[in-house]
């Protein structure tokens, strides 16, 4: 197990560093391959930007270090922190359907955040922590109603749980639009942050996101083993030593943490929870030990790329990394339910 996890996740960290190399390079300005860990290297050893000494411009260094780099860190983060949610969610809940997006936490990480921002209280308690602490809360009150609606006779009807969080999803979407609705002078911060961005996110962002990720990826991959053991049931995962309902307490806090994070920096970005551990799965296996950590580094990837596409597809016109993700995840999720309809059938 450990080689393969050795080479599976060396092979994504290395997948990784290509399309990070591609992101700083591609863009309205371009910045050859071969330049690009030139001027990082270049600042990382304190050398300045003299002409006469290296090959490239003093732009495309200010380039790379002010704008593409910080946006390129911000957007890895974003990803993992989205396609580790998405795994989670999936496997406590035994549905491959479920993501942030479908369940409607990312809709109520949104509504804490809309109206911090609308009432101009983004800094009101905690400083930079104060819209990612409200969005936490609001996403997780969230995640209880949808679990509440899909829960019958005390137990958990997994076949409901897609139905109630579209329930949220509108439901919370339109108390957001409301609040848009209501506002004036911040009503383009909220619409935009509604549309998901990397837009003007400096090194702070980063900086909020990078404690959740890091405390979120080490408790859902410290039950890794639990959830395989929640594919054969609760049941049988209780048989076989697991404690079900502090894991499925422990797993959904966890990928909501990720979820309230991200949302809380890049707005409401749909669907990587969705189709990037869907997509390693067919790739790699059913078993989270390996899922967990290259969900991590290929939620970096995807969303890597999707915002590369967001600002070059129509440049110097940049699209919402939110649509972009919609119009990439929204077919695959049809899929994914058709082929869902079929098994049911079968």
């Amino acid at each position: 197990m450990r080689r393969r996890l050795a080479l599976w996740v060396g092979g994504a960290l290395l997948l990784l560093l290509l399309s990070a190399t591609a992101a700083m390079s591609i863009g309205t300005v371009h910045v050859p391959f071969r330049h690009v860990w030139g001027i990082l290297l270049h600042g990382l050893t304190g050398g300045g930007s003299d002409g006469a000494t290296v090959p490239w411009t003093t732009a495309h260094e200010q380039i790379i270090w002010k704008v593409r780099l910080p946006r390129m860190v911000l957007g890895c983060l974003v990803g993992a922190a989205l396609a580790l949610a998405g795994a989670g969610f999936q496997g406590v809940l035994r549905n491959p359907l479920a993501d942030p997006y479908t369940l409607g936490v990312s809709s109520g990480a949104s509504v804490g955040a809309a109206f911090l921002i609308l009432f101009g209280l983004q800094y009101a308690l905690f400083g930079e922590w104060t819209i990612p602490a409200a969005a936490f809360v609001t996403g997780s009150l969230t995640l209880y109603a949808v679990l509440a609606l899909a829960r019958t006779g005390g137990r958990l009807r997994m076949e409901t749980v897609l139905l109630a969080g579209v329930v949220m999803q509108a439901f919370l979407g339109a108390i957001v639009s409301f609040m848009v609705a209501m506002s004036d002078e911040v009503i383009n911060e909220i619409i935009f942050w509604m549309m998901g961005s990397l837009v003007m996110r400096g090194w702070s962002y980063s900086m909020v996101l990078l404690p959740y990720v890091c405390l979120g990826a080490a408790v859902l991959m410290a039950y890794g083993s639990a959830l395989n053991l929640f594919a054969l049931g609760e049941r049988q995962a209780a048989h076989l030593g697991v404690d079900v309902e502090r894991a499925k307490l422990t797993v959904l806090a966890a990928s909501t943490l990720l979820t309230a994070g991200a949302v809380s920096v890049s707005g409401v970005v749909a669907f990587v929870g969705l189709l990037v551990p869907h997509l390693l799965r067919l790739l790699a296996g059913p078993d989270y030990r390996l899922l967990l950590p290259l969900s991590l580094v290929g939620g970096a990837v995807y969303m890597l790329w999707a915002d590369t596409l967001a600002r070059t597809l129509l440049s110097p016109t940049e699209i919402p990394l939110g649509v972009v993700t919609a119009f990439m995840g929204a077919p695959f999720f049809a899929y994914l339910l058709r082929r869902r309809k079929q098994a049911l059938r079968e």
